[in-house]
């Protein structure tokens, strides 16, 4: 079960970066621990740049967890982060369920640093139907709705409370918003982590 705490945070996770001073721009990390040496975790980026990333005793940790497209009802509240077609819809590349509580997280339509011209859609599912291509989602925000085509190897998530001792050599790693040190060392308190080997989508 998700706490207050919990919830908040996935919000702050999903919806935007933490507020930081004007020098400390904001740093997005995608990577797996490679070793921890105290509280500094190494993380060999998506990029194949080693990271220092120091994390307080405190640090939360959002777990994410395989659904299928089964776990999608009409109703659910869902991220998409997805490719624009030229038909004005958009191919999914993932879509993360969240749990009824975060309903109204992030809501709307914007770019996304996922793949290049990749986009985010937060909103709830309008209805369902099936396509050649995919099941098709039609998804309403408070600006607008957007068709969601979901191809059979788009990555489908789901949020958990997580625990640090999740956070070991090996683990596929998210974070947002992570603040760079004088030193070069990142520092954030706020991780995703790929639970089973899964690699966080987003």
């Amino acid at each position: 079960m998700f706490t207050g705490r919990i919830l908040a945070t996935i919000v702050l996770l999903l919806a935007a970066a933490p507020t930081v001073s004007a020098q400390d721009a904001p740093v997005r990390v995608r990577g797996t621990i490679e070793r921890v040496e105290g509280d500094i975790y190494i993380v060999k980026a998506r990029s194949g740049v080693e990271v220092k990333v120091k994390l307080p005793d405190n640090v939360m940790v959002v777990a994410l967890t395989k659904a299928t497209l089964a776990d999608i009802k009409q109703g659910s509240y869902v991220g998409v982060s997805g490719m624009p077609q030229p038909d004005g819809s958009q191919k999914a590349l993932e879509v993360h369920i969240f749990p009824e509580a975060m309903r109204g997280a992030g809501e709307g339509h914007r770019p996304w640093d996922l793949q290049p011209s990749s986009t985010m859609t937060n909103g709830a599912v309008e209805q369902t139907s099936a396509s050649a291509d995919g099941q098709v989602l039609m998804l309403k925000y408070k600006d607008g709705e957007k068709k969601i085509i979901v191809p059979p190897d788009a990555t489908i998530v789901t949020f958990a409370a997580g625990e640090k001792s999740e956070l070991k050599p090996g683990a596929k790693i998210l974070i947002f918003g992570a603040v760079k040190k004088d030193d070069g060392t990142l520092e954030t308190n706020r991780v995703n982590v790929g639970r089973d080997g899964l690699t966080p989508p987003m």
